[in-house]
């Protein structure tokens, strides 16, 4: 057969396929369109009905079209090729309307629409009815009109179908190898495929039929539906279901059905795994499978291996096609094999058991019956979770809504999980217009943690320890209204034990508390430098027995009282013995034996250690560590860093990256630039370690608590962090080291630790706390720099040559030739020209927070002077100390450095133990000196102008 009879034939074939459609429409669908149900069923059937003729149409139109394509060529052409046989050319347009229409066929047959159709009333229905009796008899010789009806629209299509496949065939048998033979074969497999898929559609409707008819109308109302297929029945094949939990076992295309008397269960496919190989054993002579749905886990148990294979494969095969959203074509693949379904889904499923998600709706992934991955969860209280799971339980980062019941807000918790409760960093946005940042565990605030409410009507701020999700331990507590700061212990959400309290009026008191009261004797110190020692009330009254110590050295020793209209009244001794400035009075420092260094912040330093003990692990980093986060953008933010694809960045930071970099800069030269990198990052946790830090240091020491009595404090409290920051890079590196299977060196002397730290760490982190120590510095060392400012004053009035001269600077030193003169210009008036280069190198000592560039600024100006010098001698010159003492304070005067005092004193405080007894030492000590003399030297004229006076 040539292309050209094959055009014929199948010409031939669509005429007559198309006038038996013609007939079947004329006397069989157009009658039973005309019926007129009154019944809910008849109802239902007519609509699927007209869908069945939608399809039929859609059919016939297609058959029409093909018909008058292929005549047409016929009567205008000679030659012929493959694309002139339409349903070779729009196989997919063929396959896919056939597909449609017996699917739909199948759902009425399952309804058992064809008898409801037989039963009809109408008039139209009962003229039709002889004719269509004749008509039938050519298909039939079933006296049912229902059979009848089944049969005669069905079985022309079918034998079309064939039609199709045999015409095909014999063309494909001529044709030459080529692409038009690969094209035909091809063709043939899909309309072979398309006969195997009517005549399963039709077996499995037909299936499906009788089980609605043997069911009981309670179950038939409740399960059938037209789209609904019976793949397999426990009376067929035996299987049966654990602890006697079923009388009949029924697997749908869509469901799983357990029947137990009069009632059943129902299981969701795409909620169902299969595990063939299950842990529970099997009674004697039974092979088991494990079914795991969202809410139970049961068993199904048959008597033989064969059994349990084929349940096995049709569960599997239908929970894919289920999940797939269409059946396999054909229906159960091309040889009935298929792939085993994911164990990792999507869905959405509404939990219906007690439990913590009763009534929730749950849409996410899932994985072997459990919520595992990303999804969200919805109560119909309001509550809601949207977050990562794992096993069934909130797991990783996750963001929660909950309602509160009196006002019509909600609390917001943006927070890590753990096997279902919060654990690890979060930020919870209550619906009080509160905020707590820091860490949770097991549902509750603990470790370290901020709480802040910026409303206007109560303001105030606690950063500190918590524990059983209340404030205890160590925490600063700030209420900006009363303008205080509490800085102490607490006890279940109380102060309680010892307490500092600054104000911002500049007083501060340190004192026992129990249960927010005061209670016991304490010390307070008042912004005059007066320091009294005893008891007194809330609104800082003297009571009861007491010592006032004053600024000038007296003291008045008594029982005080303070009766209304009478003012502070006491019953004591003044003693007047000792009148001079007393510094142990004016600089007495709180809090240090109360409130030991180690003892404080103890929160931040757990979940860091915490982090390297568990390894490390990049998905608990954040959970850990994530204090550098402080807005709820920064944290969304934060989570996408992690979970998603990164960016390209400088310093990407990744975990096994930086434990990998530990090892390679863990030598002594390229260490320190190493940490000051990390330092700086906000994703190294070292940097993230600082933050914390700094987040601590600030919300004690910055506003109202900068007060000078606090300077102790907040220099021991720096030089720990450094101690502990020095700690956890060893702890890195040793981690670091244990994962490559190299041994860590022998643990270091603690002093030697602790010198490392000084020196390596100390400088590196320095400039995150340095405005508020400065601060405190310059409180603290006030006076005396006043002192010096009015004596820097002083000596600025003096031109150069009378400078030198006050100071005692032996004239062959004087750098006479600096002093260029100008038109009417006389050399003893010249000012600021003689040591300049060295005046401004001192200067330049401020523009630096590192103790260690400070000294070498102060280097450089001993450089510099001794420079000068040489030049004016015109031969090197080693400067002893007699004559580099006024030299330098001549430099110190002109440099006018406002702070003079604070600079020395933190240069001092802060400076590598290494440098003590050295060059820097040595100079720092001769400015030290400097600084010392101009105040003595304006307080000298303070006390002769006084004796003038009184003279």
């Amino acid at each position: 057969m040539c292309t050209a009879e094959a055009t014929a034939s199948l010409l031939q074939v669509e005429e007559t396929f198309s006038a038996c459609l013609a007939r079947i429409d004329a006397l069989i669908l157009k009658p039973l369109l005309q019926a007129e149900p009154t019944d809910q069923k008849g109802k239902e059937n007519l609509k699927l009905f007209l869908l069945l003729n939608d399809r039929f149409q859609a059919l016939w139109n297609l058959t029409e079209e093909n018909y008058r394509i292929l005549k047409q060529k016929c009567s205008t052409s000679e030659s012929f090729c493959i694309q002139d046989i339409y349903t070779v050319w729009k196989g997919d347009l063929f396959l896919n309307l056939y597909i449609q229409y017996f699917i739909t066929f199948a759902n009425y047959v399952v309804v058992h629409g064809f008898e409801h159709a037989t039963k009809s009333k109408s008039e139209a229905w009962k003229h039709h009815k002889t004719v269509l009796k004749q008509f039938l008899t050519d298909f039939t010789s079933e006296t049912s009109m229902s059979m009848a009806l089944y049969t005669v629209l069905h079985k022309p299509i079918r034998d079309h179908i064939m039609q199709y496949i045999l015409l095909l065939t014999k063309l494909n048998e001529v044709l030459k190898e080529g692409s038009e033979k690969d094209v035909v074969t091809s063709a043939i497999k899909e309309y072979m495929k398309l006969e195997s898929f009517v005549s399963q559609v039709l077996d499995e409707a037909c299936f499906t039929k009788s089980l609605w008819k043997s069911l009981g109308y309670k179950f038939t109302d409740m399960l059938c539906v037209p789209e609904r297929r019976l793949l397999e029945d426990s009376k067929n094949l035996p299987i049966s279901a654990s602890t006697n939990r079923s009388d009949r076992i029924l697997l749908f295309d869509d469901v799983l059905v357990l029947i137990q008397g009069n009632s059943f269960q129902s299981f969701d496919l795409k909620l169902v795994w299969v595990d063939e190989n299950c842990r529970k054993k099997s009674a004697p002579g039974l092979y088991g499978l494990r079914i795991v749905t969202p809410e139970e886990t049961f068993f199904l148990s048959a008597k033989d291996p064969q059994m349990k294979a084929v349940w096995q494969w049709k569960l599997n095969q239908a929970v894919r096609q289920a999940l797939n959203g269409k059946r396999d074509f054909p229906l159960w693949g091309k040889t009935g094999e298929g792939t085993e379904p994911p164990s990792c889904r999507f869905f959405t499923y509404v939990f219906k058991l007690e439990g913590k998600f009763k009534s929730a709706s749950y849409e996410g992934e899932w994985h072997w019956g459990k919520p595992h991955g990303k999804g969200t969860l919805k109560w119909r209280d309001g509550r809601n979770h949207v977050g990562d799971f794992k096993e069934g339980l909130e797991h990783g980062f996750g963001i929660c809504l909950v309602p509160r019941r009196s006002e019509d807000r909600y609390d917001c918790y943006k927070c890590h999980w753990y096997k279902g409760k919060m654990r690890g960093y979060g930020i919870c946005e209550y619906g009080n217009d509160t905020v707590y940042k820091g860490y949770f565990k097991d549902d509750m605030r603990q470790g370290f943690g901020i709480l802040e409410n910026c409303s206007a009507e109560h303001p105030f701020k606690y950063t500190g320890q918590w524990e059983n999700d209340k404030k205890n331990g160590y925490g600063v507590w700030e209420d900006k209204d009363r303008g205080e700061r509490y800085i102490g212990t607490w006890l279940d959400d109380h102060k309680h034990g010892q307490g500092i309290v600054v104000t911002q009026s500049g007083v501060c008191y340190q004192r026992t508390f129990h249960a927010d009261k005061m209670v016991g004797s304490g010390i307070l110190l008042l912004e005059d430098d007066y320091i009294y020692e005893g008891n007194f009330t809330e609104d800082l009254t003297f009571v009861g027995k007491g010592k006032l110590s004053f600024a000038n050295g007296f003291i008045l020793e008594g029982t005080f009282t303070n009766k209304s209209g009478q003012g502070l009244q006491t019953h004591g001794i003044l003693n007047t013995s000792n009148e001079q400035l007393d510094d142990r009075i004016t600089k007495a420092q709180l809090g240090l034996e109360d409130f030991p260094v180690e003892k404080r912040w103890k929160g931040i330093y757990d979940q860091f250690l915490e982090f390297i003990h568990s390894g490390c692990k990049e998905e608990t980093e954040e959970s850990f560590m994530g204090f550098h986060i402080q807005t709820s953008k920064e944290l969304r933010k934060s989570q996408e860093y992690l979970f998603c694809q990164r960016g390209t960045e400088d310093v990407s930071w990744k975990i096994e990256e930086i434990l990998e970099e530990v090892v390679q800069h863990q030598g002594l030269e390229s260490l320190p630039s190493y940490l000051e990198k990390a330092l700086k990052s906000s994703l190294h946790p070292l940097g993230k370690l600082l933050k914390a830090l700094t987040i601590a240091f600030q919300a004690t020491y910055s506003g109202i608590g900068a007060n000078k009595h606090l300077l102790t404090m907040a220099q021991e409290e720096i030089k720990y962090y450094a101690k502990k920051i020095w700690e956890f890079y060893q702890g890195l590196l040793r981690l670091a080291l244990e994962q490559k299977g190299q041994l860590p060196e022998k643990h270091v002397e603690e002093d030697i630790s602790d010198q490392k730290a000084c020196s390596m760490v100390l400088p590196l982190i320095l400039p995150c706390f340095y405005p508020e120590l400065f601060m405190l510095y310059m409180l603290y060392h006030e006076r005396e720099d006043d002192l010096y400012c009015q004596g820097i004053m002083d000596l600025s009035l003096f031109p150069d040559i009378k400078l030198l001269e006050f100071l005692d600077v032996q004239k062959h030193l004087w750098p006479l030739k600096d002093l260029t003169l100008t038109t009417n210009q006389r050399r003893s008036l010249i000012k600021d020209k003689c040591f300049l280069s060295a005046t401004e190198c001192l200067q330049k000592l401020i523009t630096t927070v590192d103790p260690r560039e400070k000294l070498v600024i102060l280097q450089k100006t001993y450089k510099e002077i001794e420079s000068t010098v040489s030049r004016v001698v015109e031969k090197d010159y080693k400067l002893p100390m007699d004559d580099l003492l006024p030299l330098l304070m001549y430099v110190v005067s002109r440099a006018k450095i406002q702070h003079l005092g604070a600079e020395i004193h933190l240069i001092r405080d802060l400076m590598d133990p290494t440098n003590q007894g050295g060059l820097y030492d040595f100079l720092l000590t001769a400015l030290e000196s400097c600084y010392e003399h101009i105040q003595r030297m304006r307080l000298h004229q303070r006390e002769n102008c006084h004796v003038t006076h009184s003279s």
